[in-house]
């Protein structure tokens, strides 16, 4: 039977560490018949929330992974998919989004928008995921949604719409008042699964009226219709204000906004509602693929945007076509999570991977729900589901015979923190290189790399919790204990003077010889700049040959990857080749590969090189009279204090700090906050170290290649 696609929604749920994501989950898997009983994030039954089914988040009270579900809401179908709040597990957040139609934003009604919720709010505008906010903790002293709506117009720059307004907060929180039909909803029975609708208690009738009036207001700057009726004061029906929610919410201009507390079992059926009412189908979005077939008609069709995309449709019958957005390998093979977007999978059928070109034959498909698992036999355009033993990547596209599609991968950010890791005993060398190969292949920011002078093996990642995790998993899937190295800053080098340079590559040995020539300038870059390397061909009149240039670009980027300073990567340069020779004889690719790669190396010993460090982004959650030791302890870091907010005898301290300076942060914060302070940090930006600095960093780093050298 086929699905009904209108009735599909595929969304996500992210938000700000502990704002309430897998609680919320949990009541939507328990509201919906999937589970029958409700287990805690951090319950006393030591169960734990379903959707955190790995051990080390029930122990740690954190999501790790994304997990996947399907649940049924009446006659709706909905895939949902759990995210990580910890920046350190962004990419789960960002491949979720990419593959989603739309998403719950869940913000803490005294936390308010914090530092995660503006990341996952910048995912969700990357990949134009229409959302809804739902106030969470609305029962927790302090509880402020007016203060939490603002952030959200201030902060995130968006046009929130209060659909509800709450009877009560804090502990007076007693359920919501439902704006568009002016019912008062009370959610009765120990796990709250009784919904009671009754006329709005008197208190709360004037703010209800002048609450509804502000709503429509604001919605009647999407409709017409509904700006007519206002001012004529006719009647408003509750299925034409839903109609123009839904409308402004897919076209991205309003973010619906709800409220409630999952952990007292309050509003969570509302929001399962409106994401039923509110929040896109499969057929309400666009998607478009290259073919990558296709070929101009001439060049003026190359220059029109987007002349190779064609647009996708959720209709079972069209040639499949399918992305897998996020790989898990396991005992008997990879699991392959896989959004449907064109035709549909048929258990035993084989399908094109675009990247690689190869057929692959999809043997058995299952629908997850957590860690568990039930077959399928096909899945149609529209669905999320796990592909098991198909080899493959994050990011891949399958495509049926017929076409050869690709669709956009998923944004990766840089890695920004990296470890040496070695085994504790020799023998559990071949477990750690498994290891280690099965998670870069599931995480694509976490890095597997090999220092080149020491032979030893380098982890990298988004930061020290996302690197610890991943030790952690080693030891206790893996049975691997490891020595770590201490943790190494992704510096960076870059040029801070112009040089001009006039490089000749002559080589004659026995037989024909090598000879290239070329000429130019190298500019530095803005520290800000957008791409780390840019090539400029100003040759003219044929005097370095077309087939060359290509070559000496490859050259220049080669040298590029270790510096003259530390031997760190070298970014923000731009290479202007103007002119140079060539030999009819002894020029080659190679030779101008070479003459650009020694040219580069000449060039940027004399390019004033100064380092480039990791900025850190950190917001730290004190109580008030903690608030001054922090600062002045950032300070001490070279941290610069943006903002600071108090909030119920809290303090938010809003600061960019070098990584350098970080390690070991988590203790230094509970130290001196009684262990009541908490903190959360991601990547904000490269800027240059101050010179004295650097030159610490350069002797430390001269002094370690040393050692290694006398060890060998």
């Amino acid at each position: 039977m086929a699905m009904n696609l209108e009735k599909v929604r595929n969304i996500g749920i992210s938000a700000h560490i502990d704002s309430g994501k897998t609680t919320l989950t949990e009541r939507i898997l328990f509201y919906s018949g999937r589970i029958h009983e409700i287990h805690e994030v951090k319950g006393k039954d030591k169960v734990g929330a379903t959707m955190d089914f790995m051990e080390l988040e029930r122990e740690k009270g954190i999501t790790i992974t994304a997990a996947a579900t399907q649940v049924h809401w009446g006659d709706y179908t909905v895939n949902v998919i759990d995210t990580p709040g910890h920046v350190d597990f962004t990419v789960e957040v960002e491949r979720s989004l990419r593959v989603l139609d739309g998403a719950i934003l869940v913000l803490c009604s005294v936390g308010g928008v914090q530092s995660q919720s503006l990341t996952v709010d910048r995912q969700m505008k990357r990949y134009k995921v229409p959302r809804i906010a739902f106030i969470n903790k609305m029962d927790r002293t302090g509880a402020n949604p007016d203060k939490v709506i603002s952030q959200i117009r201030e902060k995130l720059g968006v046009i929130p719409v209060p659909l509800q307004i709450p009877m009560g907060r804090e502990a007076e929180f007693a359920g919501v008042i439902d704006l568009l039909a002016m019912e008062a909803i009370f959610f009765d029975g120990e796990d709250g699964e009784f919904i009671r609708r009754e006329a709005i208690p008197a208190e709360f009738q004037e703010k209800a009226k002048e609450a509804r009036h502000q709503m429509l207001e604001t919605l009647s700057m999407f409709s017409d219709s509904l700006m007519e009726k206002l001012l004529e004061e006719a009647e408003i029906s509750v299925a034409e204000i839903r109609k123009v929610v839904r409308d402004a919410t897919i076209a991205l201009q309003i973010t619906p906004v709800m409220m409630g507390s999952a952990y007292k079992n309050k509003g969570v059926q509302e929001a399962l509602d409106g994401v039923t009412y509110f929040l896109p189908s499969p057929l309400d979005r666009t998607m478009t693929a290259i073919d990558q077939l296709k070929k101009p008609t001439s060049e003026e069709e190359t220059k029109i945007p987007n002349w190779n995309r064609v647009k996708l449709e959720s209709n079972p019958d069209k040639p499949m076509v399918c992305m897998a957005f996020k790989t898990v390998v396991e005992q008997y093979g990879q699991l392959t999570y896989t959004r449907i977007y064109q035709g549909k999978i048929v258990k035993g059928d084989s399908y094109f991977n675009t990247r690689t070109g190869k057929k692959v034959r999809f043997g058995r498909l299952v629908r997850m729900h957590a860690n568990d698992r039930a077959d399928v036999e096909v899945a149609e355009a529209g669905d999320i589901v796990a592909l098991v033993g198909v080899d493959c990547a994050s990011g891949d596209t399958f495509c049926s015979e017929s076409v050869t599609y690709s669709l956009e991968s998923i944004f990766v950010p840089d890695a920004v923190i990296r470890l040496s890791i070695e085994p504790v005993k020799r023998d559990g060398a071949d477990k750690l290189g498994k290891a280690l190969e099965r998670f870069r292949r599931e995480d694509p920011t976490f890095r597997v790399l090999t220092d080149e002078e020491t032979g030893q093996t380098l982890i990298a990642g988004m930061g020290q919790l996302h690197l610890d995790i991943y030790v952690e998993r080693i030891k206790r899937e893996y049975g691997v204990e490891c020595i770590i190295g201490n943790p190494r800053v992704a510096y960076r080098e870059t040029p801070t003077k112009e040089v001009e340079f006039n490089y000749k590559h002559k080589k004659q040995t026995g037989g024909s010889g090598q000879y290239g020539h070329v000429v130019g300038k190298l500019v530095p870059l803005p520290v800000d700049s957008a791409i780390p390397y840019e090539f400029v061909n100003d040759v003219t009149g044929g005097r370095i040959p077309k087939e060359y240039i290509k070559p000496i670009d490859e050259g220049f980027q080669r040298a590029l990857v270790k510096g003259p300073l530390c031997e760190c990567e070298v970014v923000n340069v731009q290479m202007i080749l103007q002119d140079g020779t060539y030999h009819d004889v002894d020029s080659s690719e190679m030779a101008f590969n070479i003459c650009a790669f020694d040219c580069m190396r000449e060039s940027l010993k004399k390019a004033a090189i100064g380092l480039l460090e990791p900025i850190m982004k950190l917001e730290v959650e004190v109580p008030d009279e903690y608030q001054g030791n922090v600062t002045g302890h950032l300070s001490s870091k070279r941290g610069l204090v943006n903002s600071t907010e108090t909030n119920m005898g809290m303090a938010v301290i809003i600061a960019e700090v070098p990584l350098a300076s970080m390690f070991d942060y988590a203790n230094e914060v509970r130290s001196m906050t009684q262990g009541k302070g908490t903190f959360s940090m991601e990547f904000a930006h490269y800027a240059m170290l101050p010179r004295g600095l650097q030159d610490e960093v350069v002797e430390k780093r001269m002094k370690e290649k040393a050692e290694r050298a006398a060890m060998k």
